[in-house]
């Protein structure tokens, strides 16, 4: 099989956060989301061990999801004394401008034959070929790690253990205009070759 590697290159370069406020409130086909779930699975990873593990938000599945973190954040924020209302009015209110939300965990291997870390690379490298079948479909998503990414309480709701991670959340949706033109600065300022 021969591949546009123009194609592909452009699809590497085109890719870009698209944040909830730029989404048009249309819906994304399931299907879509699907195939980004397929290429995800796809992803590298050691001893396919195949890490990831994904939950799925849409319709009233997303109002379920904001009412779940932003009750979550008020209860624990509250006890350490540290609540902001804007917060909570930002976590019950943000996940209803997409499309779909998938919640991004990573399932320690039972017998941790690997090191933790080599297990949320492989993650990442799904989230990669989610992002990237996005925007080959031009859907807009981004990756989120805020709000109660990293509360342990939360866990359990994305059907996570104790030694598992919740790494984040994908927002999904169809994006209102298209996003400007990336930049990175050169390659080469990042790169050495030892050829000697």
């Amino acid at each position: 099989m021969t591949y546009n590697i123009e194609e592909f290159n452009q699809l590497i370069k085109n890719r870009r956060s698209i944040y909830p406020n730029m989404y048009t409130g249309e819906q994304v086909d399931d299907d879509v989301v699907k195939q980004m779930l397929e290429n995800a699975n796809w992803a590298p990873n050691h001893r396919l061990s195949e890490p990831w593990r994904f939950t799925v938000f849409k319709g009233e599945g997303l109002k379920k999801f904001a009412r779940f973190q932003s009750e979550l954040y008020k209860k624990v924020s509250s006890e350490k004394g540290d609540f902001k209302e804007d917060q909570f009015n930002k976590l019950a209110e943000k996940p209803l401008s997409a499309s779909h939300i998938i919640s991004i965990g990573m399932n320690r291997d039972e017998k941790e034959r690997l090191p933790e870390v080599e297990e949320i690379e492989a993650v990442a490298c799904a989230l990669q070929n989610m992002m990237l079948t996005a925007e080959a479909y031009q859907i807009g998503c981004y990756w989120g790690s805020g709000g109660i990414t990293y509360l342990p309480e939360a866990k359990s709701f994305f059907d996570l253990g104790e030694k598992d991670k919740l790494l984040g959340f994908l927002y999904i949706g169809v994006p209102k205009f298209k996003p400007p033109r990336g930049r990175r600065k050169p390659i080469e300022n990042k790169v050495q070759w030892i050829i000697d």
